[in-house]
């Protein structure tokens, strides 16, 4: 049988920490909700993780932690932002009125987070040649005349997203 929720080593952690940390976060967005939102997501993101409960019980800085987490929460909100309101104006630009369901619209945002988060790590470059190539649709002689680099750069650039996109997939499917 499973233990009580309050017995769980977690459950004292968020008692003890998550009045703090929505504090924390609401000074840095100014707005309470959007702490509150990401406190949680916070929390989630510990709970969810592989060793949560090694992690709780050998935490000797609990406010360090809890920063260092609530940053990479922010750093993928405000990502996630950036990409919901490029694809928006990407939408807004279209010659005729394109008429997407919310429901499709959420898709697409998430696939494109889903893109920037396979794209994570490569050089810029790299990310700008398969995004060219991908979404917009150039081809490489177009893109290595924009990024000032030979179409065998170009080459090499996309077989390495192409990889790295791959590994993504085969470690998250």
């Amino acid at each position: 049988m499973p233990p009580a929720i309050d017995s769980h080593p977690f459950t004292g952690f968020y008692k003890t920490h998550h009045h703090w940390l929505s504090r924390w976060l609401q000074r840095k967005t100014g707005c309470s909700q959007q702490a509150a939102d990401l406190a949680q997501d916070t929390f989630v993101r510990i709970l969810t993780s592989n060793r949560e409960d090694q992690q709780i019980e050998n935490i000797r800085e609990p406010r360090s932690y809890l920063v260092t987490i609530a940053r990479r929460v922010l750093i993928d909100h405000i990502r996630r932002e950036h990409i919901e309101r490029a694809w928006l104006d990407a939408l807004s630009q279209q010659p005729e009125p394109v008429t997407i369901s919310p429901e499709e619209q959420l898709q697409i945002v998430e696939s494109l987070c889903q893109l920037d988060n396979m794209l994570d790590g490569l050089g810029t470059k790299v990310r700008q040649a398969f995004l060219m190539s991908r979404l917009g649709g150039a081809s490489y002689a177009e893109i290595a005349r924009q990024l000032s680099v030979s179409v065998s750069s170009v080459k090499k650039y996309m077989a390495r997203a192409t990889e790295q996109c791959l590994i993504c997939l085969t470690e998250n499917g």
